[in-house]
């Protein structure tokens, strides 16, 4: 594995993802029990936007430095999102953007209570160093040096029963929608009322609407689509994401919809356009 999301972190893809993922998790948070938080792909934790890579790209100033400009009147969930991002940059001055921007483990550590937990995997070695790093200190989590995929399905279901588990790969691959579909069934046939949130490039829309057909014919039950472009779909370049969101928690539907329309009244050309839609809306007989 090659792939360092540092070139792309705090990009229009993160903070859509990240959004959502803090509603989801805020969700599960309206209970007292505890939660279980699953990242297959989980990076470094932490990212420096000031690094050379993250430079090289300038990926981060169109899309968490454009949205800290413009985050007074946000949606609930971009707010918390914002406030993560801040507590990650103590040091912060008005008129600043931030140096530092969390990744999805950061973001499930910050809104995590005692109760609850983390169960983090990464395989590339630097990533994992970096991510031992950052949140070795916190007795909630434990992070693996193995594939996420096999970590997964091999630790659900937890004892909490209850929880959440992002599949976010660096679609290096050309099976990737494949194999995350796979994880996904092996992992639902041992946890059906698990929390699954599986994030994706839209690139190539046959492929997307081919993972879309096989979701369906997979027999997995409530997956909630999301798609968020921040440009028409004939623009080349990487522009539009997507988040397949199996089983989400009661309310969540009309925050989503509030967060994607500002997210994209932002980060967005006039011609994109963003989409949220029941894939498999309820028990099929």
């Amino acid at each position: 594995m090659n792939y360092r999301h540092e070139f792309h972190a705090g990009n229009f893809a993160d903070l859509m993802k990240h959004s959502l993922l803090v509603i989801l998790l805020q969700a599960l948070n309206r209970k007292s029990t505890g939660w279980c938080y699953y990242d297959s792909h989980a990076g470094t934790g932490r990212y420096d936007l000031h690094s050379e890579a993250a430079r090289t790209t300038g990926e981060a100033e169109a899309g968490i430095g454009r949205l800290w400009r413009q985050r007074n009147g946000a949606p609930q969930a971009v707010q918390q999102l914002c406030a993560i991002v801040a507590a990650c940059n103590p040091l912060l001055t008005e008129g600043q953007t931030p140096r530092y921007y969390p990744g999805s483990a950061g973001i499930a550590q910050a809104l995590a209570r005692s109760q609850d937990r983390l169960v983090l995997a990464e395989l590339h070695p630097q990533e994992h160093r970096l991510l031992h790093k950052h949140l070795r200190n916190d007795a909630r989590v434990a992070i693996h040096a193995r594939d996420g995929y096999e970590m997964l399905t091999a630790l659900v279901p937890p004892p909490e029963r209850r929880g959440l588990a992002l599949l976010d790969p660096p679609f290096e691959q050309t099976d990737e929608f494949e194999r995350q579909l796979q994880a996904l069934r092996d992992a639902y046939v041992r946890w059906s009322s698990g929390v699954y949130a599986l994030w994706y490039p839209i690139k190539d829309e046959a492929a997307v609407k081919r993972f879309y057909r096989n979701t369906i014919k997979s027999g997995i039950q409530r997956v909630l689509v999301a798609e968020f472009r921040t440009a028409h779909a004939a623009v080349s370049q990487f522009s539009a994401c997507g988040l397949l969101v199996v089983n989400p928690p009661w309310q969540c539907e009309p925050a989503m919809s509030e967060t994607l329309h500002y997210l994209g009244a932002v980060l967005a050309a006039r011609t994109a356009a963003n989409r949220l839609q029941w894939l498999v809306a309820e028990t099929r007989k």
